[in-house]
């Protein structure tokens, strides 16, 4: 599966943690950066996939459950660390669920919003694997 999780350097001290995100830790320009927050118990966010757009996603607090699937296998990773992110490649459905109360999770994405990289339902997901997969 084309996902990776990269740790992002911590420097530790007695007045608090830092963690700085600069260019050379993602393998993409940051164009555009978001956040989930408050999100109702029970409820669920994403639910599709990308044809172009890379992701990192980040629990900033908390933790929340990322469920990925390439059309061939599906797998599920928990966020939790706010110096540990999950980088999402295009082709891959994901949603995210299970978030924990008073989660926060930080998106940043290769550029900027453009509906037309999105594939929304996963039957049209699974027809757009077959055809790039080939």
């Amino acid at each position: 599966m084309n996902i990776s999780l990269i740790s992002i350097p911590k420097i530790e001290e007695p007045r608090g943690n830092l963690s700085v995100i600069e260019c050379d830790i993602l393998p993409f320009e940051m164009k555009r950066v978001y956040y989930l927050y408050d999100v109702p118990s029970g409820a669920e966010r994403g639910g599709h996939a990308h044809k172009n757009l890379k992701q990192f996603l980040l629990a900033l607090s908390g933790s929340f459950d990322v469920v990925l699937n390439d059309g061939r296998e599906k797998r599920s990773i928990t966020l939790n660390k706010p110096n540990e992110g999950l980088l999402i490649n295009p082709g891959i459905w994901r949603e995210l669920n299970n978030f924990s109360s008073g989660s926060v999770c930080l998106v940043i994405a290769s550029a900027v919003f453009d509906e037309n990289d999105y594939i929304r339902e996963f039957e049209d997901f699974k027809t757009y694997k077959s055809t790039i997969d080939r």
